[in-house]
């Protein structure tokens, strides 16, 4: 299998690494290998940082409503507090992935390789030995412990300061919550830029972006609206939150075609400004997808941004619950299948239309969302779904879109 895609495919690389150092037979054989080894490892880290990204999103779009004072999303707010839960869970599996590939168990990132950056190594790599001073082992590991232990802190801080407000109905603890979700906005948004280079981006470490942290963050708070949609509509049927009406499901259902659509933009900005560049090296990133992840790479545009363009465009129909579900979920779908463009190609490249590849997929997607699912509903279980002692309560329930 090794030798007949390596035979027809060198000319459309999925990596611009495997254009440096030796190209004889057995350096693309050995390329080769490492890429079919990659096959477990891959198939749960783009699964991982998914969902890790979509919990992250989800405190973000709470820490902005409480920013903003917002009056309409007080009556979900314990929803947004149990998906953010997953935050700890989700880490564990990331620093867990980060040890693999730090000491070698794992091949995700070809800047790992110490050859790459010594200059009397046949495999010298001028390009990383320049980046080494970000893409070095330790301050990779450095970074990661950062990202998760730093969103662990503010979901936990930020749930704990909720329930005190509940507790004492003190406009100064309301206040205190308002100052951490300004924090954990802050933390975010560096935050989530740089994991977006370290987890995702650095797959391709020769290749850059400037519309890649924005397309990446963007992709899992369209994701994570979807998810705050799922869960509080399952609480709404089951009786669970009959607060919850056709007036909020009409803004989430706002904000998911407005994601969507902020989605679309960010990924066509960035294809079309390499495509008109033209430069090798950043044109072999779509390059090389165009011709072995075809069936996904284009397709997802159709999951992410025709459906929900053509659907939820209406205003009638946001308001209707069975569409809506059904969007958030093919939302959720198109998402997955967007970080698995972002992932496999630098990854696995062309070794993937395998049953087992599948099979691989299948479990690890089953996986995380079995544990996704597990903590946040096991959280929501534990947490008082209403709020009562935030100020805009009555404002979230009287709320009424007015159109």
């Amino acid at each position: 299998m090794m030798e007949a895609v390596h035979a027809s495919g060198h000319n459309a690389p999925t990596h611009s690494s495997e254009m440096v150092g030796p190209q004889d037979h057995a350096a693309h054989l050995e390329h080769a290998e490492l890429q079919v080894h990659n096959q477990p490892l891959a198939a749960i880290h783009f699964v991982a940082v998914f969902f890790f990204g979509v919990s992250c999103c989800v405190l973000f779009f709470y820490s902005i409503q409480h920013a903003a004072h917002a009056g309409w999303p007080i009556i979900i707010t314990r929803v947004m507090e149990a998906i953010a839960s997953y935050i700890p869970y989700g880490g564990a599996i990331l620093i867990i992935l980060m040890l693999l590939n730090i000491t070698h168990q794992g091949h995700l990132f070809h800047w790992m390789d110490p050859e790459l950056t010594d200059p009397n190594s046949a495999h010298f790599d001028v390009i990383l030995f320049e980046k080494r001073i970000f893409l070095n082992i330790p301050f990779y590991a450095v970074r990661t412990f950062i990202y998760v232990l730093g969103a662990s802190f503010f979901s936990w801080k930020l749930k704990a300061q909720s329930k005190k407000v509940d507790e004492t109905n003190s406009r100064t603890e309301y206040q205190m919550l308002y100052r951490w979700a300004v924090g954990y906005i802050a933390f975010f948004g560096f935050a989530s830029a740089a994991w977006a280079w370290d987890w995702l981006m650095s797959i391709d470490p020769h290749w850059y972006s400037t519309m890649y942290i924005w397309y990446s963050m963007v992709s899992c708070l369209s994701s994570g609206i979807a998810v705050i949609i799922l869960l509080s509509v399952y609480l709404k049927k089951n009786g669970f939150l009959p607060q919850f009406n056709d007036n909020h499901l009409h803004d989430l259902g706002v904000f998911l075609f407005a994601t969507s659509m902020l989605w679309t933009y960010t990924w066509f900005a960035q294809f079309m400004l390499y495509w008109y560049a033209n430069i090798p090296e950043e044109v072999n990133y779509f390059f090389g997808r165009f011709q072995h992840y075809s069936p996904t790479f284009l397709p997802m545009l159709i999951i992410n941004f025709l459906l929900p363009l053509l659907v939820l465009v209406s205003s009638s129909i946001k308001r209707n619950y069975k569409v809506v579900t059904i969007m958030a979920i093919v939302v959720i779908c198109g998402h997955i299948l967007d970080y698995f463009n972002m992932v496999m190609p630098g990854t696995v490249g062309p070794y993937w239309k395998t049953p087992e590849v599948f099979m691989l997929i299948l479990g690890a997607i089953l996986f995380v969302v079995g544990l996704f699912m597990f903590t946040v509903l096991s959280a929501l279980s534990k947490l008082k779904l209403i709020p009562t002692g935030n100020p805009y309560l009555h404002e979230s329930e009287i709320y009424e879109y007015p159109f």
